[in-house]
């Protein structure tokens, strides 16, 4: 039961870097700090102070940057390919029990598709408040966003089977709206 649990904790975490990269990172940090979330042996510089300081940093780098009209648009072209990327080592920092083969693949696939498609979801999202509002409606994405970061990622940790179910349920919902979409393109 304990392996399933991390790997839902995994997903929680790896989709919230979807919304913001940084922002499951510092919560993680200090969780593993405070004693609450076990990390991987290789991964325990996560729960460390010099790396929650860096996170902080970056976590307030990264929600400010989200606020400034056109460089919104410009981070998520970055954020999209360091999802995946963060994704990937939140899933593998925190999954116990699995030979370590088997937890690389899970987190490639688990990991990284949990934030591909959430950070996907939301660039179209700005993409779209973009096209129709002229980028007036950005902000306030921006604040949906950096909250579902932070709110997930700390369900995550705390109730993780929740976080988990809640996620994969959003991830099925994304997924097929971007299916919709692909389809409408195509037609």
């Amino acid at each position: 039961m304990e392996t399933i649990t991390s790997i839902l904790l995994g997903i929680g975490l790896s989709a919230a870097t979807g919304f913001r990269i940084f922002v499951p990172f510092l919560v993680a940090s200090i969780a593993a700090i405070t004693g609450y979330l076990p990390l991987s042996p290789s991964f325990e510089w996560i729960g460390t102070y010099p790396a929650l300081i860096a996170f902080g940093v970056a976590t307030i780098i990264e929600i400010a940057a989200y606020y400034i009209p056109w460089l919104d648009n410009l981070l998520d072209s970055i954020a999209t390919p360091a999802a995946f990327i963060a994704g990937a080592i939140l899933m593998v920092a925190v999954v116990s029990g699995l030979p370590p083969l088997a937890k690389w693949a899970l987190a490639i696939i688990a990991g990284s598709g949990a934030a591909g498609i959430v950070q996907t979801g939301t660039t179209l999202t700005r993409a779209a408040s973009t096209t129709t509002t002229g980028g007036i409606a950005n902000p306030v994405i921006s604040t949906v966003e950096a909250g579902s970061s932070f709110g997930l990622s700390v369900l995550a940790i705390l109730i993780p089977v929740i976080a988990g179910l809640i996620t994969i349920v959003l991830l099925f919902w994304v997924s097929s709206k971007l299916f919709k979409k692909y389809k409408q393109m195509k037609s």
